[in-house]
């Protein structure tokens, strides 16, 4: 007797919904697409100076001095998700963000290049009800405004959220500086403060632009640079991350160092925002100069050098 093999439509579904698990557990085996190690960032973000990463694809951002006190949301790609006009504030001179576990945001106003400010602040922005409030705060070792030229190291660029508290890093005068960074901390709570001086560290040529710190609170990350001329003509730049870990408590400077070259050319950049990631690497990027476009990339914890 001759046998025909007629398939049903239920044999049909069932090898459908056998092939569609294969293809499935194939693919958990298959590499997943990496993302861009560097994203060019909108137009809107010519001097890009903070940056507070608040999920893998939620960074928040800010210019620098002389743009809206205005916050943007991207995404990872660097598209725009949102942005955020702070209302009766202004933006003197913001350099940097941070943000705390319950999501607030802290920008701090406290760019000083001229060591002269007496009204420096960090406003506090709650997304989730648009609330701001103020931290006013000063410098328990500075008593002129400005200093002379050799103790000019109160201006401030980088800083960062951790145990309650706001801890800043000065940014010491390029070529004229002693190349010391003085670790300040400040209640994260508004009112009215003077900073407490915790200690000072020695970066060898670098200045302070940006801080943070891990989310399992074991490495700190202080972004620095250089910035000089070859043969007195031609401008270069170098830019270091300097890893701090096993520190006692909060006393950052006493940890161990490490650090990471990210760039050294012909192509003067300038990196002032920087933030861990929430799997523990960094975004950093730069402003927008004459020959180097506004840009965030990836970094890598790996292959960081013993200072």
């Amino acid at each position: 007797m001759k046998h025909t093999c007629h398939w049903s439509g239920t044999n049909s579904l069932q090898l459908g919904r056998l092939l569609l698990g294969i293809v499935c557990c194939l693919s958990a085996f298959l590499p997943v697409k990496a993302q861009k190690k560097h994203v060019r960032l909108p137009d809107f973000l010519p001097e890009v100076s903070g940056l507070a990463i608040s999920s893998p694809d939620s960074l928040w951002w800010h210019n620098d001095s002389g743009a809206g006190p205005v916050l943007y949301c991207t995404d990872r790609a660097g598209n725009l998700l949102k942005e955020v006009p702070i209302a009766k504030v202004q933006n003197e001179d913001w350099e940097d963000l941070a943000r705390d576990s319950q999501g607030r945001i802290y920008i701090g106003d406290f760019g000083n290049n001229r060591n002269q400010r007496k009204n420096l602040r960090i406003y506090i922005y709650d997304p989730k009800t648009a609330q701001v409030d103020s931290i006013l705060f000063n410098y328990p070792d500075q008593n002129a405004f400005p200093p002379p030229p050799s103790a000019c190291n109160f201006d401030m660029e980088g800083f960062f959220y951790f145990g309650d508290s706001l801890h800043l890093f000065s940014k010491n005068r390029l070529r004229v500086g002693n190349y010391f960074t003085k670790h300040y901390v400040v209640p994260s709570k508004p009112g009215i403060y003077t900073a407490r001086l915790l200690d000072s560290m020695l970066l060898p040529k670098r200045v302070v632009t940006g801080a943070a710190i891990s989310p399992d609170g074991n490495t700190v990350a202080i972004l620095s640079y250089f910035y000089n001329f070859s043969l007195g003509l031609i401008p270069k730049s170098r830019t270091t991350v300097f890893f701090l870990s096993g520190f006692p408590g909060t006393d950052f400077t006493k940890g161990k160092i490490r650090k990471k070259r990210i760039a050294h050319g012909f192509r003067p950049s300038q990196f002032e925002a920087i933030d861990f990631t929430p799997d523990g690497n960094l975004i950093i990027a730069s402003e927008k100069t004459p020959v180097y476009p506004n840009k965030f990339k990836v970094v890598r914890m790996e292959r960081m050098e013993r200072l």
